[in-house]
């Protein structure tokens, strides 16, 4: 096992806020995979929609905010007739309706999400990364961490190749980056402390990080909830006492001082 312990962070809505990207991108696969006559019913503005931002808490997988992006577009969508709430209460329910109202499957969304971005990549690199807007207290904390003698990596339901890409537009160089080509979190962490010391787990999805205490196996890994990241209304009451509700400010203290 190597001495030197790990930090492993989530990366949307921990280190990057990508809300501008997520709307572009799911807003183009839409709109190049629909049909002609879908493309009467669906009116996709340029503006973010406020039902997509509120939603974004619940989206686990990539392929679901094309989902949302279909919905907020579609006047007579669930998601705009019975509202954000109805929707975010039985989330998994609404995207199963939808994909097959639209007759789509998640792998075909991911991939045509992921063929957009390598598209808006070719076409305007500058711009897809402007999309994109780093923590800088958490970059900087990042960056600084080799002082403390801890490495850092990324763990991701984001493609390994575009979390790189941003990753090396912020001069962030983790030892290790999972994606969601790695499997579940959980089995990841779990190969992770076969080899590693794992100092904490910083995520933005409270259920996550309850999985994480549910296994057994992962019960040394210290948890940290983002307060900055895409957090559902409710998810900073009663937190149980192994998930430490993480602010920008303590980003400021050594590891040690974080519980």
């Amino acid at each position: 096992m190597t001495e030197k312990p790990l930090l492993v962070l989530d990366f949307d809505g921990v280190i990057v806020d990508g809300i501008n990207e997520y709307w572009s991108s799911s807003r183009q696969t839409c709109l190049n995979i629909i049909s002609s006559k879908e493309k009467e019913i669906l009116s996709p503005t340029y503006e973010i929609p406020s039902a997509f931002k509120a939603m974004r808490p619940w989206v686990h997988h990539g392929w679901e905010m094309v989902i949302l992006a279909a919905e907020c577009s579609d006047k007579t969508s669930q998601l705009n007739l019975k509202g954000i709430e109805n929707f975010s209460r039985n989330y998994s329910i609404e995207c199963s309706l939808a994909l097959e109202k639209w007759d789509w499957t998640p792998s075909q969304l991911q991939e045509a999400l992921n063929q957009t971005r390598r598209d808006a990549i070719s076409n305007n690199f500058h711009q897809w990364l402007n999309y994109h807007q780093p923590f800088s207290l958490v970059i900087d904390y990042l960056k600084s961490l080799e002082i403390e003698g801890i490495d850092f990596a990324v763990l991701t339901t984001k493609s390994v190749e575009f979390t790189k890409k941003l990753l090396n537009s912020f001069n962030l160089q983790p030892n290790l980056v999972f994606g969601h080509e790695s499997g579940s979190k959980i089995n990841v962490l779990n190969q992770l402390l076969h080899k590693r010391k794992i100092r904490g787990f910083i995520e933005d999805r409270r259920s996550t990080l309850e999985k994480v205490l549910e296994d057994p196996k992962l019960k040394s890994i210290p948890c940290y909830l983002a307060s900055w990241g895409y957090l559902k209304p409710q998810d900073r009451n009663n937190l149980p006492p192994s998930i430490k509700l993480l602010n920008l400010e303590t980003l400021k203290e050594p590891i040690a001082n974080w519980s």
